[in-house]
C-alpha cells in the first residue's frame, strides 16, 4: 500500500525515486540489497517493505522474522556502510494494548504476537545498524491498493446484508497517501538539512482514534454517497466473538505529538482522510503501478 502511494507522491513532488521489489531486491536476499543500493545510488532509503500477515506470521515466524527482523538489519547495515540515511516503517503492534492513554514513542513496547514481535526486534536491528535512521510507526493502515480493512468492508457491503465487526479495539485509522506525503516532508527536510538532527524514532497516523466498529459505519456512510449497497446495517461485536490466531492489543492509539513538534507534520483528521480515499475507490479505483 505505501510503496504505491510513494511511488506517485514522490515524483509529483520533485523527488526523484526508483521503487525496487521482489526479486532484484529482497529482504530475504542480503546480497539483492547491495547490489540494488549500489547501483541506484540514492541520498535516501525508505523501506516500506513487511511481512505484515498477522495471523499468519503465528505459523510462519521463520519467514516474519527474515523480513521484519533479519532484512531491515541487513538494510540498514548497508545504509550505515554507505553513509545513506534510512527512514523504517514500524508498527503499533510493538505495544501490548494495555495502556489506558495514547502511546509515546518512550513507552516500553510488549509485542503479543510474532508479528509486533518480528517488527519490534526489527526496531531494535535498525537502531544497532546506523545511527541515521528515522523509524516511523504507524497504524490500521488503509489504501486503494493492496488488501486492508477498508476494502474488506466495502466488498462485503456488497455481498451482505448485515456485518459484524469488533467493536473493542481501539486505533487509529491511517490512509497510506496521508503517510506518503508526510515522508514527501521529512525528505525535503533531511534533504535541506534544516534543524539537525532529528534522528530517532516517531509515532505517525490519522488523528483522532476509532474502533473497527467505527471505522466499517464510517466506510458504509461514505461509500452509500456513491452507490447503493447491499448491507443494511453493521453490528458491533467482542473481540471474543471473533476469533483470530495472533492476539490484538485492544488499544494502540499512538501519540503523534514528537513529529508534529520535530518535523512540524500534523496529519488530517482520519475520518476526513477516509472521504478521499473512498470517492477514489468509488469513482475510478487506481491501476497499480510496477514496483521493480
Amino acid at each position: 500500500m505505501l510503496a504505491q502511494e510513494l511511488a506517485r507522491c514522490l515524483p509529483d513532488a520533485g523527488i526523484d525515486v526508483v521503487c525496487q521489489g521482489r526479486p532484484a531486491l529482497d529482504l530475504r536476499a542480503p546480497e539483492t540489497l547491495d547490489r540494488a543500493i549500489k547501483s541506484a545510488r540514492p541520498d535516501l532509503v525508505i523501506n516500506a517493505a513487511a511481512y505484515t500477515a498477522v495471523d499468519q506470521a503465528e505459523a510462519d515466524s521463520a519467514t516474519a522474522f527474515a523480513v521484519n527482523r533479519d532484512g531491515a538489519r541487513a538494510l540498514a547495515e548497508i545504509c550505515g556502510e554507505l553513509d545513506i540515511p534510512l527512514i523504517h516503517i514500524s508498527s503499533d503492534y510493538v505495544f501490548d494494548g494495555m495502556a489506558t492513554r495514547p502511546y509515546r514513542e518512550e513507552d516500553p513496547p510488549a509485542p503479543l504476537g510474532i508479528y509486533g514481535r518480528s517488527k519490534y526486534e526489527g526496531e531494535i536491528a535498525v537502531r544497532s545498524a546506523t545511527s541515521q535512521h528515522l523509524i516511523l510507526r504507524t497504524a490500521w493502515v488503509y489504501s486503494a491498493y493492496g488488501r486492508n480493512f477498508v476494502k474488506t468492508i466495502l466488498r462485503l457491503a456488497n455481498e451482505k446484508h448485515e456485518l459484524s465487526v469488533v467493536h473493542d479495539q481501539r486505533g487509529c485509522p491511517t490512509w497510506a497517501r496521508e503517510l506518503a506525503q508526510v515522508l514527501v516532508s521529512i525528505c525535503h527536510q533531511l534533504h535541506d538539512r534544516s534543524g539537525l538532527p532529528k534522528w530517532g524514532t516517531y509515532h505517525v497516523c490519522g488523528a483522532g482514534e476509532a474502533t473497527w466498529y467505527e471505522l466499517a459505519v464510517a466506510v458504509l456512510e461514505e461509500a452509500k454517497s456513491y452507490r447503493t449497497l447491499c448491507a443494511e446495517r453493521v453490528v458491533p461485536i467482542p473481540t471474543e466473538a471473533y476469533p483470530t490466531r495472533a492476539p490484538r492489543p485492544r488499544y494502540s492509539v499512538l501519540d503523534c505529538s514528537k513529529i508534529q513538534e520535530t518535523f512540524g507534520i500534523y496529519p488530517a483528521p482520519w475520518r476526513v482522510s477516509l472521504q478521499h480515499c473512498m470517492q477514489e475507490l468509488c469513482i475510478c479505483p487506481p491501476i497499480p503501478l510496477e514496483t521493480s
